[in-house]
């Protein structure tokens, strides 16, 4: 199947198919990706925190943020693993620096998380 770019959908039914392809996406690494599930319970979390904390709302919102990023670091390094896995299987020292360079993007998040989620609570002792 060729992709024709010529006929692509427009307007509401280009978002309406947007969602839903990102639906599928989301489906599938609740199920199939367990950093992915482990971020999703950490979102929970988070969002259980937050409601609680009695801290300011850009606070609040930047707490989220910060999960949020982690997860979208996951999502990007597990399409460049889908798109490595796609081209093929054999060990190739190019592939690995991809897949390596993806694991390195949702380190930098994690760690970016982390120095959010401790300078706002260093902050709420203060």
């Amino acid at each position: 199947m060729q992709f024709d770019s010529t006929n692509k959908p427009i307007g509401i039914k280009r978002i309406r198919l947007a969602f839903k392809n990102s639906q599928r996406a989301f489906t599938w690494l609740a199920k199939h990706e367990s950093a992915f599930k482990q971020e999703l319970i950490l979102l929970v979390l988070a969002i259980a925190v937050v409601f609680v904390w009695q801290i300011t709302l850009y606070e609040k919102i930047m707490l989220l943020i910060s999960v949020l990023f982690v997860m979208f670091a996951e999502v990007v390094n597990t399409a460049i693993e889908a798109a490595i896995d796609r081209i093929g299987l054999e060990i190739h020292p190019l592939s690995g620096l991809a897949k390596d360079l993806g694991s390195a993007a949702v380190l930098i998040a994690l760690t970016i998380c982390a120095l959010v989620w401790g300078g706002v609570f260093v902050n709420s002792l203060g």
